[in-house]
């Protein structure tokens, strides 16, 4: 594959994270695969040299010996002499997903690593889905942590349970006006409430935007949350809180990310689909969704600034941005 490899590989991808595996190895992962991959190709044709040979002259019964010119090849840049033409390749991570949550976890790679700083400055919110288990409480909120207390749930109800979400949901809601700064009586808050813009511009708390049951079978519960500035083990810690709030316990049995903003689970890409051509073609069909979306998002922070245009990422070679080392020419 070689250089050309590399011109399909500006952008931004997602992949599915199982539970139980670090970001950072997942992330090593991938690299790993692309430089097999970038690797893998066929090395051109050595290119060739003429030398003067010394031997004995053809058809001559003399022992004379004289110079010969020959072609040879040269093998300075072989793969055998100098070792692969691509040894380190660099890959962003962006939001990421502690050791024991699953999901979608979206990199970066070649000039997609400055749109991970665009998507962090945009505020998008992603979606999870939150399993609960009532009448236990743990040290870390999470179903295999030290046991701390074990308590009765038979009073609780789905009726109960939607009223302590709705609450949750509506004072979060009141906190995300506070710290997005909008005036809600201006004509400019009421566009960007249709547009589904209303977020913090600035570092803040969590904040839910949404939050209801999706199941309900004591003592199992699923919840699917939307929020923003969020961390796996404040989800997990919401779950602990809910359980008070329902005169109860309860912990934590699974978080898992369905959505980092424009990215899907759809999008997101399996173990057995972490090699170069898979990921060149995630990007590509990424890419005008991802460029569509920022611009959109960021326009009330950035104004008339543009974000760059796809159809330049295609015809620029690598460079600095890449992260990238190469063996070749040395």
């Amino acid at each position: 594959m070689g250089s050309a490899g590399l011109y399909r590989l500006h952008g931004l991808f997602a992949t599915y994270k199982p539970p139980g595996l670090k970001w950072k190895h997942l992330r090593d992962t991938v690299e790993m695969q692309l430089l097999k991959g970038l690797n893998a190709g066929k090395p051109p044709a050595p290119e060739q040299r003429v030398r003067f040979l010394l031997g004995h002259m053809e058809g001559s019964e003399e022992k004379e010996l004289t110079l010969t010119a020959t072609s040879v090849p040269t093998l300075t840049k072989h793969p055998l002499v100098c070792g692969p033409e691509f040894t380190s390749l660099k890959v962003g991570v962006g939001h990421r997903l502690d050791a024991k949550a699953s999901g979608v976890l979206v990199l970066g790679v070649g000039r997609g690593r400055r749109l991970l700083t665009d998507m962090y400055n945009a505020h998008l919110t992603k979606d999870y889905t939150v399993r609960g288990l009532l009448g236990r409480a743990t040290d870390d909120f999470c179903e295999d942590g030290r046991l701390v207390e074990k308590t009765t749930y038979d009073h609780v109800t789905r009726e109960k349970l939607d009223r302590i979400l709705a609450v949750i949901q509506g004072s979060h809601q009141k906190a995300l006006v506070m710290y997005s700064n909008v005036d809600l009586k201006t004509q400019e808050a009421y566009e960007m409430a249709v547009r589904g813009l209303i977020r913090p511009m600035n570092k803040s708390p969590m904040l839910i935007s949404s939050i209801r049951c999706l199941q309900f079978a004591p003592p199992e519960f699923l919840l699917e949350v939307q929020c923003m500035h969020e961390t796996q083990k404040q989800l997990r810690k919401l779950v602990h809180e809910i359980g008070l709030e329902l005169k109860t316990t309860a912990v934590c049995s699974q978080v898992r990310r369905t959505r980092d903003g424009f990215f899907m689970l759809d999008d997101a890409l399996l173990r057995t689909q972490w090699d170069l051509h898979s990921i060149q073609d995630a990007i590509q069909a990424a890419t005008p969704r991802v460029v569509a979306e920022l611009e959109k998002s960021l326009r009330p922070v950035l104004g008339t600034q543009q974000l760059p245009d796809p159809a330049a990422w295609d015809s620029a070679g690598p460079d600095s941005n890449w992260g990238l080392k190469s063996c070749k020419g040395h």
